[in-house]
């Protein structure tokens, strides 16, 4: 499992670096050189791609998708486990939905053969990226159900932006 959270990190940090190293050297050249690469931006777009849907699955593990709780904070424990349940169910769904239509646009985009306008890289080798990136938050969903079901936690563990607020106040008002 550590592989997979450091692989998730790294996938992510290096995208991030290769866009800003491209887009600085995209200025450089433009500015200083009056001149650019044609592929550059499209480059850039394919790390974005591969950075968000990388990123889904990093912020299920990590708690940092914002959810509304407020109704399932008042329930006792018993009720807002059996709710955590469904949500994750509910949320597997979705996610099995969007990977099936991913990979249905994949298939099809294969099949077309279309490239990139200045890249000689079909669009299929690039968009894999949607299936692979939903069945890594597939994993995430059913790491966090098992957890729920074996009664290792009893909440998502969503973000709580009011709680990290009132902590960073107090932080403030403490130094």
């Amino acid at each position: 499992m550590k592989l997979l959270d450091h692989l998730e990190e790294w996938i992510m940090s290096l995208m991030l670096l290769a866009m800003t190293s491209l887009a600085f050297m995209q200025v450089v050249r433009r500015y200083i050189f009056n001149t650019g690469y044609s592929w550059n931006l499209e480059l850039t777009t394919v790390c974005f791609a591969v950075m968000i849907f990388v990123g889904i699955s990093y912020g299920v593990r990590v708690g940092s998708h914002i959810g509304v709780d407020a109704l399932v904070r008042i329930m006792p424990e018993g009720m807002r486990r059996a709710s955590a349940i469904l949500v994750v169910l509910l949320c597997l769904v979705y996610v099995g939905f969007v990977m099936v239509g991913a990979t249905e646009y994949v298939s099809k985009m294969k099949d077309v053969g279309i490239e990139f306008d200045d890249m000689p890289i079909e669009r299929w080798q690039v968009l894999i990226i949607m299936p692979i990136g939903y069945a890594m938050v597939a994993f995430r969903f059913l790491q966090i159900l098992w957890n729920l079901v074996t009664g290792k936690t009893t909440s998502l563990h969503l973000a709580d932006e009011a709680a990290d607020a009132m902590k960073l106040k107090a932080d403030e008002e403490a130094a």
